[in-house]
């Protein structure tokens, strides 16, 4: 499967928590945190709905946006996932 950089926001049912990440391979992630397969911060919180994700044409490009987005007030970043996943769906099973 080719690689293809992503920015991505996984959160809690609740919506409560939000995480930020990046990756070269966003339906391999998000399943792992999905399945808890990763220790940390997603795991910890529950962090298993994949709700806003953008797709990148290079790395740097998607570890820039990452960086932005990590140093935006939480308004911001609700702001961000409203405007495209107004409902907050779960959007794996549009990936995969």
């Amino acid at each position: 499967m080719p690689k293809i950089p992503c920015v991505y926001i996984m959160t809690n049912i609740s919506n409560s928590v939000l995480y930020t990440g990046v990756t070269s391979a966003l339906v391999r992630r998000v399943y792992e945190h999905k399945n808890h397969l990763v220790e940390g911060f997603t795991d910890r919180y529950n962090l298993d709905k994949l709700a806003w994700y953008e797709i990148y044409h290079n790395m740097a490009s998607a570890i820039a946006r990452e960086k932005q987005i990590k140093g935006w007030a939480r308004h911001k970043k609700l702001a961000l996932i409203k405007a495209s996943n107004p409902e907050w769906k779960d959007l794996y099973d549009d990936i995969t």
